[in-house]
């Protein structure tokens, strides 16, 4: 078995995801202008953060809130909900912000996105894959100082990515605070 960077390994899904939520965003987007149906971006908005909600039931099975069900299958709902769900939010959000609260309610949403797509492609098994290739270099008759030594850079990856959990959890509880005050602004001041 070859070694594999955990750089490359991991972060190329990881932008793989990121750009292609970005691109299908833009492509729905332009969809919709050219049919002239620029008004239903206001309801992907809706259906968007109702799939984000949703995707919360993964937090309920990790909380044992919920019992029954796999715990993986929980969290890949969770992540693939959450997705979907931003795609629809930014293409509501498309490029026509009017306030302030708007454009840090998307950024927040981006970096959320983001903080969600390091642990389901850096984290989840980068250290098994670290493990891994030091046992192969070493197998190849490499000392295990000098396979520490190859493999210095991937190991301060995988150090800083288990951090991920506490960085998490904040931005998502900002970017829902920053979700609800956009809903309630424009509902109190809608037209």
């Amino acid at each position: 078995m070859k070694t594999y960077s955990v750089l490359w390994r991991y972060l190329l899904p990881f932008l793989s995801w990121f750009a292609g939520m970005i691109l299908l965003t833009i492509l729905i987007d332009f969809i919709l202008h050219k049919l002239g149906l620029q008004s239903a971006g206001l309801y992907l908005g809706y259906t968007g953060t109702m799939a984000i909600l949703i995707s919360f039931v993964y937090s309920l099975r990790k909380r044992r809130f919920i019992r029954s069900g796999s715990p993986r299958r929980y969290l890949e709902f969770h992540e693939y909900t959450a997705w979907a769900g931003s795609v629809m939010i930014l293409v509501h959000a498309g490029v026509h912000f009017n306030s302030q609260l708007a454009w840090l309610a998307v950024v927040m949403l981006l970096v959320n996105v983001a903080s969600g797509l390091t642990g389901k492609f850096l984290l989840r098994e980068s250290a098994e894959v670290l493990q891994l290739s030091r046992k192969e270099l070493i197998d190849q008759g490499i000392s295990a100082e000098e396979a520490d030594r190859q493999l210095f850079f991937d190991s301060l990856i995988v150090g800083a990515m288990r951090k991920w959990r506490e960085i998490h959890l904040p931005i998502a509880l900002i970017f829902g605070i920053l979700a609800v005050l956009h809903i309630f602004t424009e509902m109190m001041f809608a037209k």
